[in-house]
């Protein structure tokens, strides 16, 4: 064994079908013995330092701050509540320094952080994230005076940058487990660092807390570990309403065990009694299961209906003057403030999530089918093309998989040589989630929220593109790739990042040899970095991205 830095050590044994290969151990304090098998050379110092840099979020916070100084803000007719207090030096600084984070939805985050749920429409923003700043910027110790939206700023900052890690090794240890090919788990892991909804992971929104939970969550299940896999959706549940679709995975995974377990056994009458007694306790589990996992989202409904739909006295004194105003001039509807109840109080199901979307954002089937939205639905093409042929390389793949829903053994799978890799039985699942996805964000929602949306809530659109980078990319071959189907890699030396040669990341191997690459390459890695770079760039100045 060879000790590569403290608390990182790689064995330098080579399992079968691995040749050339060894294990990598991320070097970082949050990824420790992250094995992966990977290249001989990618154990060197050099490549863990280019692969630990490609997963730290420190890059977005540095160019958001530089966009926000060079680009002025645009005047957008966004949410912008009135600040508390005067803002001293330390503020204006902090605001220079991270501004950029706050700003669209972000704002919403910071105001529910800062005064809780006053205003309606804040409510289509679940509380855990909200809940997270505000207990981190109390925790945070602070040796300058700062104004609380500076402190829950800084906390923002903080907390999502330690998220995204924790959401990238979530998604390399999923990636390891679902694929059995580490190298396209590992490049999948770095193109999750690169995602087209970095913006969004970094920003005061919450999709490197759902990302990280809903990735973690899944690979507890891939592990059998199924209650902390449910506590994983229940609170991914509680910071993003899509989360409630992950009740999917936990009921698919019972359905297929109990379903995997009947095959290729002769049933008797006597065990009929016994079997039911098994799909009872099949179907009381599910609906365990489900009940757990929506129930953030349902006690915060209740918590929204007490607050706007119950009578209170003491609270319109609470309230600013300017916030009231703010809401008088927008239309806002402000919690305790007049006395008619809104609408969705008398509803059979007083849902405020679905009246919002509906009231304030007219979010609903085909509604954003218009001329005006061309524009948006171009923002919204790339994701949705590559979603899109993922599914259907899937379902070409493995027709027979799909239509007996991968409830049927195949002769490979009963013969333990099951394919791996994107292509494999073990992504049916995930390919139906993200399809399932791509679909109601395409027809029910604002279509260019599609990328952060799916780069969030989906390993696949992280998968598909490492699967056909690894497949389709000869620069690639050459250095161990995990059999590539499209054919034999080309025989020839590798050099080495300590030379003159290319760099020991995958990704920035790619981008050093641009003019050499695939236009299938050049096309993937333009998508990731483009939408990567425009969103600092247009969102950070408050000009409309996804």
């Amino acid at each position: 064994m060879q000790t590569l830095q403290k608390g990182c050590v790689c064995t330098f044994s080579q399992p079968r079908g691995h040749l050339g290969l060894r294990p990598w151990c991320h070097p970082h304090p949050l990824l420790e013995c992250q094995e992966l098998w990977v290249p001989e050379h990618l154990c060197q110092p050099a490549a863990l330092s280019a692969i630990s840099a490609s997963l730290q979020p420190r890059t977005p916070l540095v160019f958001q701050a530089v966009f926000n100084a060079l680009i002025p803000d645009h005047a957008a007719d966004a949410f912008s509540p009135p600040r508390s207090g005067a803002r001293g030096p330390w503020d204006a600084l902090l605001e220079r320094l991270l501004g950029g984070l706050g700003r669209w939805d972000a704002e919403h985050f910071l105001f529910i952080a800062e005064r809780g749920y006053l205003l309606e429409h804040n409510c289509a923003f679940l509380p855990l994230f909200p809940l997270g700043l505000r207990l981190l910027a109390a925790l945070l110790p602070c040796p300058v005076p700062l104004q609380p939206r500076g402190r829950l700023l800084l906390a923002a900052a903080l907390l999502n940058a330690l998220l995204a890690v924790l959401a990238a090794a979530a998604l390399l240890a999923l990636g390891r487990a679902v694929l059995r090919r580490p190298r396209q788990a590992f490049l999948a892991a770095l193109l999750f660092s690169l995602s087209p909804a970095g913006v969004f992971m970094a920003a005061a929104y919450s999709e490197s807390a759902f990302a990280a939970l809903a990735f973690g969550a899944m690979w507890q299940l891939e592990k059998g570990r199924r209650w902390l896999s449910g506590l994983l959706f229940a609170l991914a549940a509680g910071a993003r309403a899509n989360g409630l679709v992950n009740a999917g995975f936990v009921l698919y995974s019972s359905v297929r065990r109990f379903v995997l377990q009947l095959q290729g056994a002769a049933v008797s009458l006597r065990e009929l009694p016994v079997l039911w007694k098994q799909a009872l306790g099949l179907v009381a589990s599910a609906a365990l299961a489900c009940a757990g996992i929506s129930l953030p989202f349902a006690l915060f409904q209740y918590y929204t209906y007490v607050r706007f739909c119950k009578p209170s006295t003491g609270l319109a004194q609470a309230v600013p003057e300017a916030l009231l105003q703010l809401a008088r001039d927008k239309g806002y509807r402000v919690a305790g403030v007049g006395e008619a109840k809104p609408p969705w109080c008398s509803q059979r199901f007083p849902l405020v999530y679905s009246y919002i979307q509906d009231a304030y954002w007219n979010v609903g089937f085909l509604r954003y089918f218009e001329l005006r939205q061309i524009p948006n639905f171009l923002l919204a093409l790339p994701v949705t093309l590559l979603c899109s042929w993922a599914a259907w390389t899937y379902v070409s793949a493995n027709p027979r998989h799909c239509l007996t829903l991968g409830l049927v053994r195949s002769k490979a799978e009963e013969r333990g040589k099951a394919r791996d890799g994107f292509c494999g039985p073990a992504a049916f699942v995930y390919v139906v989630h993200s399809t399932a996805l791509l679909a109601f964000g395409f027809f029910c929602m604002h279509v260019q929220v599609l990328t952060r949306f799916l780069g969030s809530s989906s390993p696949i659109l992280y998968w598909f593109s490492a699967h056909l980078l690894l497949e389709h990319e000869p620069l690639l071959w050459s250095t161990g790739t995990d059999n590539p189907a499209s054919g034999k890699p080309p025989l020839g030396k590798f050099h080495s990042s300590c030379g003159k040669g290319t760099s020991d990341n995958p990704v920035v191997r790619l981008l050093l040899n641009w003019r050499s690459i695939t236009p299938l390459s050049k096309s993937i890695l333009g998508f990731f970095l483009g939408y990567w770079l425009l969103g600092l760039v247009l969102h950070c100045n408050f000009l409309p991205w996804t």
